[in-house]
Formats: structure tokens, C-alpha cells, sequence
């Protein structure tokens, strides 16, 4: 297991050097909210699909749709768990407050963080079932996550669900890969060029939200510890656990973990801020289980391996 810590680590050390490129350019104002606001529209509306249609592109193997069929079901038995373990222990006066926690506790940063980890640990493999589970989230998040965070069934829409460009991007690379089509060698390039972008450009953003924190953002709501004890550690170790249970490939339950295991999701204060809820702890809650996963990540990651082998 330390082998397995100690890869896993390294890997993470070099998406926090990406991110403490962000907190230099926060600090030298070298970049603004506007700035950072329009690097995630890039990251999320072209470079995310570009990852998932990439990760599509690739010779049909029976066993990778078997593995495709396997991932989809484990992620909405994760989701649908970690829904229940957030309303179970999630209590707050406050109800902008605590739709914001469950948020944060079911939600984590499984394409901007979770894709690069399997990139680099796992390979092509990995983020093509890494894919899978950005998918399956991506369905959740813009169904009961708009829900949660808005707390009115009214602002669930199917247009918004279809248009979300991460499933979009899943359903064109489906079709790539289920039918194989042979994509012309300029676009083929130009999606992998775009793709490359999605270790760096995510992290300078967080890392530019980390710059933010003072120390009054770790002792002001003491709360925000409890989603982020889920998040970070109670569901993805109750997954692996399970995982483990059930004899679950090692390449596909690794990839899992990974994906469980992120912190906060970005769109936790993406969704804040549209919704009128409370930006500021949003962001804070994001910045701060990302520090905390530095730590978390590879332990849970090299449990996961560990067991899986």
C-alpha cells in the first residue's frame, strides 16, 4: 500500500503545483473574477466535452461496454447513497445553508479533478470510465443537484439537462465509439490538443479561488466541516468498501474511487451564485476540501488499489 500511496501522491503534487500557479496569479492580480469566471466557461463548455469525446475515441471492445454498463450503475448507486447519507446527517436553521452542504457533500470535482487523476494514474483506460461517472453526474447534478441548491422543482428543466455540454459531449462520443466512427485526422487532433488542457486550466482556477482563503474562511462556520467529512472521506470509504464486496474490476473500481474521492465540485459555487444562495461559503467549501484532499486522495485511492489486488 505505501508503493501505491506514493504514486498516488506524486500524481496529486502535480495537479497542487497547477494550482499554486493559480494562487500566484491571484496574488500578483494577474487575474480577476471576470477572468477566472471566463477560463470556466472554456473548461466547462470545451474543454470537458473535448476530454469525454476523446476518451470515446477508441476501438469497441466488448469488455470496455461491459465495463461502460458496470460504471454507470456504480456511480448512480454512489450518488443515490451519498444523497442519502447527506440528508441523513445534514441539519442547518439555515436552509440556504444547508441545501448548499448536501450540495457540497453529494457533488465532488469529478471531471475538473477526478479526469486528469485517472489520466495520470490510470491512463486512457481510466478516463473512459472516468467518463462514464462525469456523465452519470453530470444527469444528477442538473436533475436533483438545480433542485437542492434552488429548492424549487420549477427550475429542473429537460432543455438545460440535454444542452449541459458534458452530456452532450458523452452522447457524441458514444456514437463515436458505439458506431466507430472514424473522426478526420484535423478534428481528431483538434479535440486532443483541447482535451490536454484539462489538467492545467482547472487547477489555475482553483487554485486562484485557494488564494481567497484567509484563516477566518477554516473557524467561521464549523458546519462545513461535516460535508466536507462526508465528501472526502465517509462516502468515497463506504464505496470502496462496497466495491470491494462486490468483486468489482480493479481498473474500474480504482477509476471510481478516484472520482469519489474529489472535493467539493466547482459547481457548488457556480450554482450558489445563480441561485442566490451564499457564493462566498460556496467557494470557501470548494478551496477548502481541495487543500484537504492533497492529503485524503491518495490515501483513499491507495487503499483502493491496495484491495483491489
Amino acid at each position: 500500500m505505501t508503493f501505491y500511496f506514493f504514486t498516488v501522491a506524486q500524481q496529486v503534487m502535480v495537479l497542487f503545483l497547477l494550482m499554486l500557479l493559480g494562487i500566484i496569479a491571484n496574488r500578483f492580480k494577474w487575474l480577476n473574477e471576470n477572468s477566472v469566471a471566463g477560463m470556466t466557461k472554456i473548461a466547462l463548455y470545451l474543454v470537458t466535452p473535448c476530454v469525454i469525446i476523446n476518451s470515446f475515441c477508441r476501438e469497441m471492445e466488448e469488455e470496455l461496454l461491459e465495463g461502460l454498463v458496470v460504471t454507470a450503475i456504480i456511480s448512480v448507486a454512489i450518488y443515490t447513497g451519498a444523497i442519502l447519507l447527506a440528508h441523513l446527517f445534514i441539519k442547518d436553521k439555515d436552509e440556504g445553508k444547508e441545501r448548499i452542504f448536501r450540495f457540497a457533500a453529494v457533488f465532488g470535482n469529478c471531471g475538473f479533478m477526478g479526469l486528469p487523476l485517472q489520466q495520470a494514474i490510470l491512463g486512457d483506460e481510466g478516463v473512459f470510465y472516468g467518463a462514464v461517472y462525469v456523465a452519470v453526474f453530470n444527469i444528477i447534478v442538473w436533475t436533483y443537484g438545480v433542485f437542492e441548491i434552488s429548492g424549487k422543482k420549477e427550475e429542473f428543466s429537460v432543455k438545460k439537462l440535454i444542452l449541459n455540454p458534458g452530456v452532450l459531449g458523452t452522447l457524441i462520443g458514444f456514437t463515436i465509439f458505439l458506431f466507430q466512427i472514424k473522426l478526420p485526422f484535423i478534428v481528431d487532433t483538434s479535440i486532443a490538443h483541447m482535451a490536454a488542457l484539462n489538467a492545467p486550466l482547472p487547477m489555475i482556477i482553483i487554485g486562484y479561488y485557494i488564494g481567497n482563503l484567509t484563516i477566518r474562511s477554516f473557524t467561521t462556520n464549523k458546519k462545513q466541516y461535516i460535508p466536507a467529512f462526508l465528501r472526502l472521506v465517509a462516502i468515497p470509504l463506504i464505496s470502496i468498501f462496497v466495491m470491494n464486496l462486490f468483486n468489482v474490476d480493479p481498473l474500474i473500481m480504482v477509476a471510481c474511487t478516484i472520482a469519489t474521492a474529489t472535493p467539493v465540485a466547482a459547481n457548488t459555487a457556480m450554482f450558489a451564485t445563480f441561485y442566490k444562495r451564499d457564493a462566498e461559503l460556496s467557494a470557501g467549501l470548494v478551496s477548502i476540501t481541495t487543500l484537504i484532499s492533497i492529503v485524503t486522495i491518495p490515501i483513499l485511492v491507495s487503499l483502493a488499489q491496495a484491495m483491489a489486488n
